[in-house]
């Protein structure tokens, strides 16, 4: 039993071994002319311009819920559909008050007007 916690730490400390040794090579063989203007903050190659901070609508917020709700139900529906029968009716009702959650969410964006297409 000894024997395979061996052959995992040998295979952890060769693992660790060749990444800092991949880091130390890349950091060695790397020639850098830091100045200036290549140390200057830039986003997508644009200057940057007043202040770091900026306002941002609503309508992205919303996005990123819609995905949380599709990402949330599928994390919980596929492996819930495999192993429904031996769960039991339990399980259905457990299922229906979650999608019943997912569907306020839903009908919220729906209100909001996210689901339209412009």
């Amino acid at each position: 039993m000894s024997e395979a916690y061996g052959v995992v730490a040998a295979i952890l400390v060769l693992g660790l071994g060749g990444l800092i040794g991949a880091f130390a090579l890349n950091r060695a063989l790397t020639v850098t002319y830091p100045t200036a203007e290549k140390l200057k903050t830039y986003e997508s190659g644009v200057d940057p311009v007043g202040e770091g901070w900026a306002q941002v609508h609503i309508r992205y917020y919303l996005y990123a819920y819609l995905y949380v709700i599709f990402a949330v139900d599928a994390v919980y529906l596929f492996p819930w559909a495999g192993v429904y029968a031996a769960l039991g009716l339990s399980s259905l009702v457990e299922m229906f008050v979650f999608l019943a959650f997912v569907t306020v969410g839903l009908l919220y964006a729906y209100r909001k007007g996210v689901l339209t297409w412009t």
